[in-house]
């Protein structure tokens, strides 16, 4: 397969179980050596003697809240790459203190993982990744394990992520109004890349993406629905921006 990733881009990854996604995530950071091919990150081709280089530019976010959690508190987890890469303690307060704002755990600081629910779990991880000051962000199917509440919580985090920072972000994702949000998507299907482009044009294909057992938003399809029946919307892909419009229509009505 071949794609690229644009700088400061909100790039999603999809495709069902067994695609190639999480692989993905994997040879990126070095975790699985490749095979064949190369890959090139930030203009550095990665091999064994710049890993370590290049690891430095990527944090990356897993599936699981509890398997990540190694601090007991907070507080500690958040420092804990920053005491191994040997930060002054007068720095390190200031860092911990910024990012766990960034991810509003400001409050939490002192709390134990027992205490957490699964979302404010992942916004720790995300805030210990961030104080590592990465230039790509990593999210590996970071929502799948979190009840509907986690999963708001942590879209909304990368999304002010993505508005706020000139970070690169990659998510590899089964949540479509997720892929709608983002800038680009790739599309796999069996270890293949099968479409790549943004959302529009990803979502222009229903028939294709049905055929790789991938669907596009509801909202998306009761804005056909309606223009079936004469109802024409601008295209709003999240299921916020149509319940607005709708209202606006009613409202005018």
């Amino acid at each position: 397969m071949s794609f690229s990733v644009e700088k400061g881009t909100y790039t999603t990854i999809i495709g069902q179980n067994g695609s190639g996604k999480s692989t993905i995530a994997k040879l990126i950071t070095g975790l699985l050596e490749k095979k064949s091919g190369s890959i090139q990150i930030d203009g550095l081709e990665l091999t064994l003697e710049n890993l370590n280089a290049i690891r430095a530019k990527i944090g990356i976010v897993f599936q699981n809240p509890d398997n990540q959690f190694i601090g007991s508190t907070v507080r500690d987890d958040i420092a804990f790459g920053l005491e191994n890469h040997q930060v002054p303690q007068e720095k390190m307060d200031g860092i911990i203190d910024a990012n766990a704002e960034r991810v509003r755990m400001t409050k939490y600081l002192d709390h134990e993982p027992t205490r957490l629910s699964g979302g404010q779990k992942q916004r720790v991880a995300i805030a210990g990744v961030l104080a590592m000051k990465p230039e790509i962000l990593i999210f590996d199917e970071a929502t799948a394990m979190l009840d509907p509440q986690g999963k708001d919580e942590i879209k909304k985090v990368i999304m002010d992520l993505h508005h706020e920072t000139g970070l690169t972000i990659v998510s590899i994702t089964h949540d479509i109004d997720e892929v709608a949000a983002s800038d680009a998507v790739i599309a796999l299907n069996e270890g293949k890349v099968v479409m790549t482009g943004t959302p529009d044009d990803i979502f222009a294909h229903e028939k294709k993406l049905n055929e790789i057992q991938l669907d596009i938003p509801f909202s998306m399809k009761l804005e056909n629905k309606l223009a079936e029946r004469g109802i024409k919307l601008e295209r709003y892909i999240t299921m916020d921006g149509l319940l607005e419009e709708l209202c606006r229509l009613h409202s005018n009505m």
